[in-house]
């Protein structure tokens, strides 16, 4: 009886401090919601309106073909949960884009996150029978196009791999390595330049429905879990604080939530017995019918939770100098009925040329929260 399957599918949900309060629980690879830019991150998670570099491969695609001559890499860091001292869980994601002449800009991006050595053992005592290594990666590509000076769409294509108990079994079930493709579709508005008390802002507004696609299946029998479909939206405010421009604010807000709901399927025994199980809905059926209230039971009491409580919600605001000196912060909130995340961010960037450097930083309101002090450094290199 090889119990290590269940721990480790409860340490993956890393979103969620208490994993019985959130709608995404019912998801497999939640860490393709990892927000991978520290200059994101250090704005309470947003970026669905503003997607002005590499990273708009996970924030908006359609940022890309606002990027027009320019190619860009990035690299981001992370140790994962820093908070459970695990050295060996750590987050990684690699974004590089290209101007083609004629085409428009397209990137690619590689997503890895590593969650380390696990041990199996059986009901009779503490000693492993064997070892393995858990991982998820997911490899993707990326296109934007500009159908107007100021309105854009973009896609993305992306192959998931999700090895988490590989070669173990559970229930008599052999786990398997789990796979799947999913792609995003968004939009980007940006408004010309207009003034504002002598001094010139912008706005834009943007949406992103991404990782749309088929669930995965980790075991030989018929279940299968959604993928984390996620549909973002937001706005961005950008305003020179001089004439010159060298002084700049942009205020942003995103407001998020998971495309994924459970349906009972009831089976009976042939004597009357009813057994009632939860399946997920199809990719596209959830779109639809993942807007209503659901039921959740919170391990005493079953909760309703009601369409607003399912919105996740994040604020920031970045101030620049010269282009080359950045502070950032922000907020980020869920429902407590529905993931129960709520903490502030800070971060800084540096500009030098073709070079860049950000970092962020979570600054949870519990001390013994998952994600405290989770730090994250992002590396920019135009060429």
């Amino acid at each position: 009886m090889k119990r290590t399957v269940s721990l480790i599918t409860a340490g993956f949900l890393f979103l969620l401090p208490a994993i019985t309060n959130a709608q995404v629980a019912i998801t497999a690879v939640p860490f393709l919601q990892i927000e991978p830019d520290s200059r994101g991150a250090g704005m309470g998670n947003t970026g669905v309106a503003i997607a002005d570099n590499a990273s708009a491969l996970f924030w908006n695609p359609a940022g890309l073909a606002f990027q027009d001559g320019t190619n860009q890499a990035s690299i981001t860091h992370s140790n994962w949960l820093a908070n459970f001292n695990v050295n060996d869980l750590f987050y990684d994601y690699v974004v590089g884009t290209y101007y083609i002449e004629g085409i428009g800009t397209i990137g690619a991006h590689l997503t890895y996150l590593n969650l380390g050595e696990q041990v199996v053992t059986d009901e009779t005592g503490p000693e492993p029978i064997s070892r393995f290594n858990s991982y998820e990666v997911a490899f993707g590509a990326s296109y934007g196009h500009k159908f107007s000076d100021n309105f854009a769409a973009g896609t993305s294509l992306r192959v998931i791999y999700s090895s988490l108990a590989s070669g173990t079994s559970i229930s008599a079930q052999q786990v398997n390595p789990g796979s799947s493709v999913a792609v995003d579709l968004s939009f980007l508005y940006k408004t010309d330049p207009f003034k504002i008390g002598g001094r010139e802002a912008k706005f834009s507004f943007g949406t992103n429905l991404s990782n749309l696609g088929p669930g995965i299946q980790y075991t030989d029998n018929a279940q299968k879990d959604p993928l984390p479909t996620l549909l973002r939206f937001g706005w961005a405010f950008d305003l020179d604080l001089d004439d010159e421009g060298i002084n700049r604010i942009t205020i942003a807000n995103d407001i998020s939530k998971i495309m994924a709901r459970t349906k009972p399927v009831y089976n009976s025994d042939g004597q009357g017995n009813v057994d009632t199980t939860q399946v997920a809905s199809g990719p596209i059926e959830a779109l639809f019918n993942s807007w209503s209230s659901f039921e959740r039971f919170d391990g005493t009491n079953t909760v309703e939770v009601g369409l607003m409580q399912q919105f996740m919600i994040g604020a920031g605001l970045e101030y620049w100098y010269a282009d080359q000196f950045a502070l950032r912060g922000g907020y980020y909130f869920e429902d407590p009925q529905n993931g129960d995340r709520e903490y502030i961010t800070f971060g800084a960037g540096l500009r030098y040329n073709f070079f860049g450097v950000d970092f962020s930083y979570i600054k949870t309101l519990e001390s013994d929260h998952p994600l405290a002090n989770t730090l994250r450094f992002s590396l920019l290199i135009d060429f």
